[in-house]
């Protein structure tokens, strides 16, 4: 079984706005609401790739209640613990070029985690998946996953854990050995303080510098300009991101965890992983919403 955890999802607030402009009434040509939260979209793009998901979040309020009705309705294995507050609204413009803003989320406390505990202690198994990505709400810190992971500690054995996310909440983690890691090409300048987005293979040696403080595998996901990932069988990989018109990058790098998982789980290859899983990304990209199978799959065929 693949599990995501989701500290901080989203109800998010997607609106058209042609050429904005600050300081007066702008209006929308189009608005829609959508299921946001890093870990959400994992397990929406594993379940549409057909893989078995079951996602645990924290929702509070009428945002979170959207969220629990939108992914009753979707059909997606869930366990949701209610919190207070409310779960945050994320704003995403688009016009002549995508600004989001995004919101601070419920107030989470130690009582909060520890229910999440208990219950992956009762679910968790040999051969299992843990993913934890995004963010985490201000109330819990930059060791929160590094703290759940701690908790987990005798429930991991034979578990691959996933981590996607940014600073020391990744880095605090490493210690205990995940098996994927995927910082985007920023977040991965940001943990060495670089200034300046260094070459490919800058890059791997950078992932190989995460892979010595403990990570197994490293994805650094380059946007338009594709992936580039570290293995721990010593394997240094790059591949292209396919041709398109972006439409949305909301989504894109969890569906690259989802495609990578999907094909790892399948074939055990790295390289033909990480080419699914830019493809994922890639079609995710090139559409409104999180992209279908047969979408993900078309993107795959011009890539090969």
């Amino acid at each position: 079984m693949i599990y995501t955890v989701t500290f901080n999802p989203s109800l998010d607030y997607y609106v058209q706005v042609n050429n904005i402009r600050s300081g007066i009434v702008n209006r929308t040509n189009s608005e829609r609401f959508a299921v946001g939260g890093k870990g959400l979209n994992v397990s929406l793009a594993l379940k549409e790739l057909g893989d078995e998901t079951h996602a645990f979040a924290f929702v509070a309020g009428f945002t979170g209640k959207f969220i629990s009705d939108t992914v009753d309705a979707l059909g997606l294995s869930h366990d949701f613990i209610e919190v207070e507050g409310q779960t945050r609204i994320n704003v995403k413009v688009k016009s002549n070029t995508e600004t989001d803003v995004n919101g601070t989320g419920a107030q989470l406390d130690a009582k909060d985690v520890n229910k999440l505990v208990r219950k992956l202690k009762l679910l968790l198994k040999e051969g299992d998946w843990l993913v934890v990505s995004g963010s985490v709400p201000a109330s819990l810190g930059c060791t929160a996953y590094a703290d759940l992971f701690k908790k987990l500690k005798a429930n991991l054995k034979g578990v691959n854990l996933v981590v996607d996310a940014c600073g020391k909440l990744l880095t605090e983690t490493l210690k205990y050995r995940p098996f994927l890691i995927k910082p985007n090409i920023y977040e991965l300048c940001e943990i060495f303080s670089l200034t300046t987005i260094p070459d490919v293979e800058g890059i791997y040696a950078l992932s190989r510098k995460l892979q010595e403080q403990g990570a197994r595998n490293v994805i650094v996901s380059l946007g338009s300009s594709g992936a580039a990932m570290v293995t721990e069988t010593s394997q240094s990989i790059y591949v292209r991101a396919a041709r398109g018109q972006l439409i949305n990058s909301v989504g894109a790098g969890d569906s690259m965890i989802a495609g990578f998982l999907h094909e790892y789980i399948k074939s055990g290859n790295y390289f033909s992983s990480l080419n699914f899983a830019t493809a994922a990304g890639s079609a995710c990209a090139f559409t409104k919403e999180l992209a279908t199978k047969e979408q993900i799959e078309y993107i795959e065929s011009l890539m090969l």
